[in-house]
């Protein structure tokens, strides 16, 4: 069986106090009350013959309902987590404010084993965190992607 894969945008800004990356919390009751450990990059499950890049896009645009920046995109290439999925990322510098995020939407059964079906937010909110900050909030499987943004920014793209 071939292994999941999602694709994201990782959008940063530079300027002020330095350079902040934009990330979502996951939503729904399993995340609810988590911190640490429970952000992630705007990513999205896609399924060939769609390509990494335009899934990227698309599912910027389903989780923050809104198009993504326009700017040059720089690969940070993928990823493996600890579930096997495998994560490609783009950064790209924009400025987008958090209040205007949109989020989509997915159902599950709530509580479980209730057979109540209810809708939640695919993210539940979106921050602007300096790397550092935004280290012990993302998702293990995707801190690589901070490294290599500080690493393409110092060689300067």
């Amino acid at each position: 069986m071939a292994a999941r894969r999602s694709a994201g945008l990782l959008v940063y800004r530079s300027g002020g106090p330095g350079v902040e990356v934009l990330l979502a919390h996951m939503g729904g009751p399993l995340w609810a009350r988590r911190d640490a450990g429970a952000w992630s990059v705007p990513k999205g499950e896609y399924l060939p013959p769609e390509e990494p890049w335009a899934a990227a896009r698309r599912e910027f645009e389903e989780e923050l309902g809104m198009p993504p920046p326009d700017g040059t995109y720089l690969p940070l290439g993928e990823t493996r987590q600890s579930g096997g999925k495998v994560v490609t990322v783009w950064a790209v510098e924009g400025d987008l404010d958090p209040e205007r995020i949109v989020p989509g939407t997915f159902t599950m059964e709530w509580p479980r084993g209730s057979g109540t079906v209810r809708s939640f937010p695919e993210i539940d909110r979106v921050a602007w965190f300096s790397p550092d900050e935004a280290h012990g909030r993302l998702v293990t499987g995707q801190r690589v992607f901070l490294a290599r943004l500080a690493e393409r920014l110092t060689a300067g793209g």
